[in-house]
């Protein structure tokens, strides 16, 4: 884990990102890297990772990958996420990978790839953050 990601990891303490379990391995401003374990409570009654569970991990980096390209004192919140799902998991670490598809000065656009253990595609999230001026 790098400095950035530990600090990052940090700040999630408490919250719905460290209840899902996800773990930080490196952050930058243009690429977010973590890794969530599979288990019971992130799954479906068919014993897959759920559908939400990956959008969740997903909206989870994009919006990190956001904070890291916000000017100071501004935040960002989620605007729009489009989920395509290819392939599962039941069991194993899952890594999602986070790259900036446009970052400007109102928005930025983020796509996270998840992977299975067996490297497989598991779904791809592309999302809008808003950037947030203060008032």
């Amino acid at each position: 884990m790098t400095d950035l990601a530990a600090d990052i990891q940090a700040r999630f303490k408490g919250t719905f990102a460290e209840a899902m379990g996800i773990r930080f391995v490196s952050v930058a401003k243009d690429k977010v890297v973590a890794e969530i374990d599979m288990r019971e409570g992130l799954s479906t009654v068919g014993g897959t990772m759920h559908g939400g569970a990956m959008m969740a991990f997903a909206d989870t980096l994009g919006a990190v990958g956001a904070v890291m390209n916000l000017p100071a004192g501004a935040s960002t919140t989620t605007l729009e996420s489009k989920t395509n799902f290819f392939a599962g998991c039941n069991a194993g670490v899952v890594r999602g990978e986070c790259v900036p598809l446009h970052v400007g000065g109102r928005t930025s656009v983020w796509q996270t790839r998840l992977y299975n253990p067996a490297g497989r595609m598991m779904a791809q999230i592309i999302q809008t953050q808003i950037v947030l001026m203060p008032k």
